[in-house]
Formats: structure tokens, sequence, C-alpha cells
């Protein structure tokens, strides 16, 4: 068969655009394709929600890929073994209480899972700013990582969204524009983002859980941008609370929607 360059490239083009156009209004636009972002996309994607998820970088996974310290290893608890165990990952009994789980494994197996759940997941897309009408958030404005980082002046496009979930980690991008651009009042102590404290794993995954929540209307906070919101600790590379959180994300806007 011969092959025409020109097809190959219309048919990207066509296809992505597609992809895209169908995207622009959803139920559900997931910021930061980590861990917690990759759960509640599949959860949120397997109860027929349209669902669409933006990430930033060209990998989809967060801090995953890389276990800890680049040694290509998670660590789950008990908890967390289970969320495993229903994907079908592969994990092993280090000593009671801990289980390790290959972080290439993981990674993959979430986002594939979550694709063939039915959501969309666009990489090298940042979030720059949010769309809000009568204080609420109601979707979120897109462009492409490279523009940001080239610090073009090229205006952005739209996507509508009943709910919002940031999983952005440590950044807490979109809670930080809220609370920046907006100048609204988040549901924490102080009314803004208080920002992580050191790492304290035990502390670190139980307040993960509880720190997922409605910040705003419309938008939930979800793994590390929940306590990096809410001002607990980080938790290093044990990723239990992480994938709990993004599973009760997707409960908590199951519920919202309603």
């Amino acid at each position: 068969m011969k092959l025409d360059e020109t097809i190959i490239s219309k048919a990207i083009i066509e296809r992505f655009n597609e992809k895209l156009k169908n995207s622009l209004s959803v139920d559900v636009a997931i910021v930061g394709g980590g861990p917690a972002g990759l759960i509640a996309a599949y959860h949120l994607a397997r109860k027929k929600k349209k669902v669409a998820l933006f990430e930033r970088k060209l990998s989809i996974g967060g801090g995953m890929w890389g276990g800890g310290m680049m040694f290509n290893e998670i660590v789950v608890q008990e908890e967390g073994k289970r969320i495993l165990d229903e994907l079908t990952i592969g994990s092993r009994k280090y000593q009671k209480g801990y289980y390790t789980a290959d972080s290439v494994e993981t990674a993959s197996t979430l986002c594939s899972l979550a694709v063939k759940a039915g959501a969309k997941i666009f990489n090298l897309m940042s979030v720059e700013d949010v769309m809000v009408r009568k204080g609420k958030v109601v979707g979120v404005v897109l462009n492409w990582t490279a523009v940001e980082m080239a610090q073009l002046h090229v205006d952005p496009l739209c996507v509508r969204a009943k709910c919002v979930v940031d999983a952005t980690g440590h950044a807490t991008e979109v809670a930080k524009v809220i609370e920046r651009k907006v100048g609204a009042h988040l549901n924490t102590d102080t009314g803004g983002v208080i920002g992580e404290k050191s790492l304290w794993s035990e502390v670190s995954e139980e307040t993960t859980l509880e720190n997922t929540r409605e910040i705003y209307p419309g938008v939930f906070v979800a793994g590390m941008a929940a306590n990096a919101t809410f001002g607990s600790y980080r938790m290093g590379p044990i990723f239990g609370g992480m994938l709990l959180s993004g599973e009760k994300v997707s409960k908590l806007i199951l519920k919202e929607l309603k």
C-alpha cells in the first residue's frame, strides 16, 4: 500500500478536531492527569458522565512514573491496595500494612482504563483561567502549554463544564486562579490557598481524603491539590490517599450532578 503523508496529516487533524469539538461542553472538566485525576475520570466516565481531562505535560500520570527518587516503585497502604486490586494492578506485600506496585504499570493502567471508560484526555494543554457566572465556576479556559512556556500572546479557547476538579497537585493551579482573578473566598480557614506543609506521610494520607471536597461552587479539589489548598502535609511516594481521593471526588460529583 502506498502511503500519502498528507492523508496521514489530515487524519490526525480531523480526528483531533472532532475529539476537541465534542469536548467543548462536558459534565466534568478535570485539570491534572495524576493518579487522583485519572481515578476520578475513570469512575465518572464509567457512570456515563461526559469527562474531559486536561494535562499540561506530555505524559499522563503525574509524579507516579518516577516512584520515589526515580526508583519506579510506589507504596500503597491497605486501603489503597483495594483500588489496585479492583483495577487488576499487581501489588506485593512488603510487610504488614505496606504494599508495593510497579509505578509504570500503575500509571499506564490508570490512563488506559480512564480512556477505555470514555474519558477524553488532552495532554500538552494548560488551564489558564476559569469561566464564572453568578458566583459559580461553569468552565475552564485553555491554551497550549507551549504557548504558555513561550509567553506568547495567543488567545485561549473555552470548555463549559458543570463541575471542575483541580487535581493539579502541589501547584493548585485552578484554586489559585479563582483566588487571584475572581477575588473569591475559598472554603478554607483563610479564604485562600493555604499551601502545603512539609512531608508527613501518616497525616497526609488521612487528610488527603478529608480535604477532598468542594472549595468554591462548581470546583472540587482532589489529590495533593486538596492538601495544598487546605494547608496539610505532603505525602511522598505513597499513593493510596491519592487513589482514594480520586474515588471520593467522583462520588461527590455524581451526587452534585443528580
